[in-house]
């Protein structure tokens, strides 16, 4: 996976899509985070989707821009973005015209990743209902490849922060067989992306959220239609 024909194979996949043009014009892959109404923080710690990005980038040979961009749930911009960061602690509310956007988003290529921060589940799964009603998500098996692009992780999710103690969760919501959205429940990846002072997460915690973070988004970059 380290080597330049993961660009070659990214580009492959994604092909054909507006997103794919905009990544080969700029020659680095730019990422989204997700902007939602309903009051919950989508916009906590920002210094996250940077981190890993850069993290990435120094792992495999692919160009990944650290410099995302706020990208609101019902923009037609959303297109432009091969991956799609959405996180926070609380309420997320969508009308049908956002809804109908995700939904094109995700059924031509794009890919959604969701870090529950701690209380964001119950207002996720209700969105997720709209979004795709005849869909579940369903637990990934750890022998998953998401758990093993660049990294193995043969017990699943690292847990980050204690939360409610639960065991973490990978799970997957998928259309025509192509995983669009990955869900992690109780173990908080992103909060092991910030800044150091942010949480002061051990070194060692902080590496295994970089690693399986690298892993989800070598995933999301190498299985677009």
């Amino acid at each position: 996976m380290r080597n330049i024909l993961l660009i070659l194979i990214t580009f492959s996949f994604v092909c054909g899509y507006h997103f794919a043009a905009t990544a080969q014009q700029t020659e680095k892959f730019k990422l989204a985070r997700i902007k939602y109404r309903g009051g919950g923080d989508w916009y906590n710690d920002p210094s996250s989707l940077k981190n890993l990005a850069e993290f990435a980038s120094q792992q495999v040979t692919i160009a990944i821009n650290p410099e995302y961009d706020d990208v609101a749930l019902g923009s037609s911009n959303l297109s432009d973005y091969p991956f799609a960061f959405l996180t926070g602690h609380g309420n997320i509310k969508v009308n049908e015209a956002e809804i109908s956007n995700l939904r094109t988003y995700l059924n031509r290529g794009g890919f959604l990743y969701i870090d529950d921060d701690y209380g964001l589940d119950e207002h996720l799964k209700k969105m997720l209902t709209q979004l795709y009603p005849n869909e579940e998500l369903v637990e990934l098996p750890f022998n998953h490849s998401i758990y093993h692009q660049v990294y193995d992780f043969p017990e699943g999710l690292p847990k980050i922060h204690k939360h409610d103690g639960k065991t973490p969760q990978g799970l997957g919501l998928f259309h025509k067989g192509r995983l669009v959205i990955f869900y992690t429940y109780e173990t908080n990846l992103a909060d092991g992306w910030a800044n150091p002072k942010v949480h002061n997460d051990p070194a060692a915690v902080r590496q295994k959220a970089l690693q399986m973070g690298t892993n989800i988004l070598i995933y999301a970059l190498t299985h677009g239609r």
